[in-house]
This record gives structure tokens, sequence and C-alpha cells, in this order.
């Protein structure tokens, strides 16, 4: 089979709606055995005799800890030794990091115990009393779904009498005086599952992975504000809208490489379409060369016939963005306008009745930021004239790989990227000079304002595996339709590339 067999066979795969399953690919069957110790069920009249045994019955203990308690805003002034030792001597983990040790201790002194009888608790699989966190110094919160459980393979780690062990596969993870009562459970029914404190053993068997199913449900933040939550598509998305309601669905992803994409053993990228259903779908980084588009064209399936593709032709197999959408626009155009921006194919326009769409890779500065200067001087503001131009005439939205993380919120670590490409002050004022403040809509941003999501990992580092990423990806559109967008959302859970795709839901 040649080349460009191989080539149309992956694009039908590509395209093929029958076989998609969005399902975490690393999560396996396995059994963990919880072996809890379990303590009596806790009133509130009981309450004062519990901390007094969690801590040893030291008086000392006991009145800093009702302190902490009357004035949780004195946990901020504590130092790291303090913190340690006060978690120590509540039976607490006392490793990472000081605001992973202060939401640690905020967490134990917030779990207060309310009514008469036996206590209600969410709990999962990955929870505790308060925060856990891991040898390694990774903070894991918890969260509504037994997934996120990130467990140790190296170190098993015992526990005392008021503390349970999960075995299991060479993966521990510790929890302090956490009881449960429970029937087997699987992974799909736990994630609302409500148990009760119970006076004797109980075990769970659950079907998990050495690493966290679904990592984006847990806020990876080297500097969170304390309104911030994590990003979860299950939960966030607003309800479909009926088929009385005019609308269009989009889609947009950085492949990061089409060829390399369509050769992933047992991946169908478009089969996604069975279930989002999409309209249009912007692909950015194709790396494709202008001799294999029209094989590639030839293979699309039917529904989706009109294709349009521009491939760099100052440097072969980089950059690429398309247009696949079922509906046939109106007109199409290539590039900028300007061949000082038009030889590695960044920008594709599409034009339909309601408005304009554009498809684009914004460059990346690069390394050493040898391109910040013509990013910010040249690409940003010629972009931005050419969407001010089209928007003459019709709403624009923009759409791609936008190289910036606009905001703090949008990557894990800000500090430590202040000089890194795509998070620097000049392409963050950039952004905003050249996109928001000239009325465009991060629809992204204005739909959930407090919600840390990302579209791009890095691949060193574990960057997906602890969602360490950066929201580089977005759908701007114009301030005369930011109303009529019903959805602008991120999902994390597709696999394939170093970005993931981003979708919005648009009423026409």
């Amino acid at each position: 089979m040649n080349q460009i067999q191989s080539l149309q066979l992956g694009f039908k795969s590509f395209l093929n709606l029958t076989s998609f399953t969005v399902a975490p690919r690393n999560l396996r069957s396995g059994v963990l055995r919880v072996k809890a110790t379990i303590a009596r069920p806790i009133s509130s009249s009981t309450k004062k005799p519990v901390l007094k045994a969690a801590m040893g019955a030291n008086p000392t203990v006991i009145k800093e800890i009702e302190s902490l308690r009357g004035d949780l805003s004195k946990i901020e002034a504590m130092t790291v030794e303090q913190l340690r030792t006060t978690l120590r001597n509540i039976g607490a983990s006392a490793k990472g990091r000081k605001c992973e040790l202060v939401s640690s201790l905020k967490c134990f002194l917030e779990n207060k115990i309310d009514g008469e009888s036996s206590q209600v608790i969410e709990e999962q699989v990955s929870s505790t009393v308060c925060v856990e966190t891991l040898s390694n110094g990774d903070q894991v919160q918890n969260v509504n779904t037994v997934s996120d459980v990130q467990l140790n393979q190296r170190n098993k780690r015992r526990s005392s009498s008021k503390s349970e062990t999960v075995e299991g596969d060479n993966k521990v993870v510790k929890k302090e005086k956490l009881s449960i009562e429970s029937d087997e459970v699987s992974v799909e029914n736990l994630s609302r599952t409500r148990r009760k404190v119970s006076s004797k053993a109980a075990s769970i068997t659950v079907k998990t992975d050495d690493k966290v199913a679904e990592p984006w449900t847990v806020l990876a933040h080297k500097k969170p504000q304390k309104d911030w939550i994590p990003y979860n598509p299950k939960t966030m998305r607003p309800p479909e809208l009926t088929r009385e309601t005019k609308f269009m669905k989009l889609m947009s992803w950085n492949v990061n490489g089409l060829r390399a994409l369509l050769k992933l053993e047992g991946f169908s990228a478009l089969q996604l379409a069975e279930r989002e259903d999409f309209d249009v779908l912007c692909l950015q980084e194709t790396k494709l060369q202008e001799k294999d588009v029209e094989d590639v064209k030839r293979s699309l399936i039917d529904g989706y016939e009109n294709s349009f593709w521009t491939c760099s032709v100052s440097k072969l197999g980089y950059s690429g963005t398309a247009i696949i959408s079922r509906v046939k626009p109106l007109s199409v155009s290539y590039g900028l306008g300007m061949s000082d921006h038009d030889s590695e194919g960044r920008i594709v326009t599409v034009e339909f009745d309601s408005y304009y769409l554009i498809s684009g890779y914004v460059p990346n500065s690069g390394d050493g930021l040898r391109r910040l200067t013509y990013r910010i001087t040249e690409w940003d503001p010629s972009l931005s004239n050419y969407i001010k131009e089209l928007e003459k005439s019709k709403p624009v939205i923009l759409t791609g790989d936008l190289n910036c993380a606009h905001q703090e919120i949008d990557i894990y670590n800000p500090a430590g990227n202040r000089r890194s490409a795509g998070f620097t002050d000049e392409e963050r004022q950039s952004f905003g000079t050249n996109f928001l403040s000239r009325g465009f809509v991060d629809t992204f941003r204005r739909q959930h304002p407090g919600v840390v999501g990302y579209t791009y990992w890095g691949y060193r580092h574990g960057g997906r595996k602890f969602n360490r990423g950066w929201r580089l990806d977005y759908f701007l559109v114009s301030e005369s339709v930011a109303d009529k967008v019903h959805d602008s959302y991120i999902l994390p859970h597709i696999i394939g590339s170093d970005h993931c795709p981003i979708g919005l839901v648009i009423k026409l």
C-alpha cells in the first residue's frame, strides 16, 4: 500500500462515525480493596471527644485547633513549619507546598459535622476528610467523580488505627479517619454516590488506573483564587437546543500533524461527529503539503463534502489550516491578502449567510522569543485589521490556536512562564489591544468567568496527566452576536494531539 492509499484509508477512518469512544484511553481494569477502620457515627454532641482522640488528648493542640477553627484567616499567616506541625498533630499529611498545606488544614477544620445522628458525606475513592497530598507534593482535591484518584505506585504507606489504606496492584493511598459503607460499585455510577459512615468494616471494588482518569476535573493551578473551579464538560454544558431553534455547531482543533493523528491505532478523530454532530470543523497545524490535499479531499465521507485547505509553502510540512463543513459556504478565501503573512498557510476564511468564520493559527513567538516582535507588531495588528474589515459586512467568528494564554487563570504556572512564548506581557497585551478591545468577545471566558479550563498540555513533565496546561484555543466573536452564543466548551477527553478540541454552539 503506497503512502497516498494509506492516507486515504486513514482519513476515511478519521471520518468514520461508528467506532468513536471518548472514554479515557488510560482507564483500565483493576481492583482496589479499601480496608477501613471505621469510627462511630459523629453527632454534634460527640464532636469534641472525637477531636481530642484524633489529637491524642493534647490540650494545647486542641486549644490551637479550636482557635484556628474560629478564625480560618489565621491559617494564611502561619509559616510552612507551623502548618506542618499542626497537620502532624491532627494526624494529617504534612507534605507539599504552603498552598497545599493551607488547603489541607482548612479542609480539615471546615469539615464540621452537622445533623443529629450519622454523618452523610459525598465520598469518592480519591477523597479524604481533607485534601490529600501525595508523596511527590502534588495535591488532589475532592471532586465529584470516582476517576479523580491519584495513586502512588512505588511507595506503600501503612495506616495507623485512625486511618485506612487503599491497596491493589502496588498502588496505595493513605486516607485519614474516613470510613464508608457501600456495595460493590463501578466507575460509571460512583460519581454522585452517597454513602453513610458506619461502625463496621467495608470494602469497595472499583476499576481504576494509576493516574487520574479525568484530570481536568481537579483544580490544577500554581496560584489559584478562592472562587476558581475546574472545568468539567459533563456538568457545565447547558442543555442542547431543540430542533425548533436554528443554530450551528462549530468545532476547532489544533491536530499537531494530521497524518500523525491518522496513524494512531484505533483512533478516529471525527468519530466525535457522532457525539457532537457538528456542522463545521476547523483544523490548525495540519502539517500537510499541497500535493496531498486533493487525495485527502477525495476521501471525505458524505455529509462533509465541503473542505478548504491551505498549506505552508515557505516551509514544507509546517503549519497549515483547514475548514471542513457540511454547509456549503457562500465564499472562501485564504490568508490575509498580504504576502508577508501568507506563505505559512495560517488563515482560511469562509462566508456563511449570517457570519464569516476564520480558522486561524497564530505564529508562535518561538524559542528565545525570536518571533515576538513580528507577532505583536505585524501579525496581530494585520489579523485584527482584516477581521474588522470583514465585520463591516457581517459578524465574524475567529477560532483556532491563537497562541496566547490571556490571563493567569488560563495557565497552570503563570509565574514560571512570564518570559515563555504564549504568556509574555507583550503577547497578552497585544491580544487585549488587537482583539478584545476592538469588540471581540472571548466566548469561553464570558460563559465561565471563574473556571480553569485548558486546551493545550506539553508532552513533557506529565502535563496532561496532571492537568498542567494552557488555554491557547479560542472562539472570539463579534460583540453583535455574542448574545447568540449558546455554549462555548472544551473537550479535554479527546486525545491524539497536545491540544484538545473546542466547540461553539451559536444561534442563527
